[in-house]
């Protein structure tokens, strides 16, 4: 059975191959969300962006990205944002498929004030 280490939980659940992350996370009492947005979130849909992970290590054992999570990470201004220096490993929870070991960071902070974000393209000029 596939481990997911959860980071910040400092957690590690045993899930059946193919389970969603975000049912699966929620079952072992994993915070997926964080403040109001444990009450206000799309239900695993893939519309709010709220569910957003960080995956650290084993993204080749989740589920390619789904067009609804294309969208959501290019396009919504949350999730877009949150998405600045970290577009290859950011994740909606409720759409990755877990098919072996992989290691997530929940509830990544936005990057609105870092250095990728107000970065010039050319910063010796």
């Amino acid at each position: 059975m596939p481990k997911v280490t959860f980071v910040n939980e400092k957690k590690e659940i045993e899930v059946p191959p193919g389970s969603n992350l975000r049912t699966e996370a929620t079952k072992a009492g994993v915070a997926i969300y964080k403040g109001i947005d444990k009450y206000l979130n799309c239900m695993g849909f893939g519309l709010c962006g709220t569910c957003r992970v960080l995956v650290k290590s084993g993204m080749e054992n989740l589920s390619p990205k789904s067009v609804m999570e294309k969208i959501n990470l290019n396009a919504h201004p949350l999730t877009m944002f949150a998405v600045i220096g970290h577009e290859t490993e950011m994740r909606l929870a409720c759409q990755v498929a877990v098919n072996g070991d992989c290691t997530i960071e929940t509830t990544p902070a936005l990057n609105v004030a870092g250095e990728n974000f107000w970065q010039k393209p050319y910063p010796n000029k």
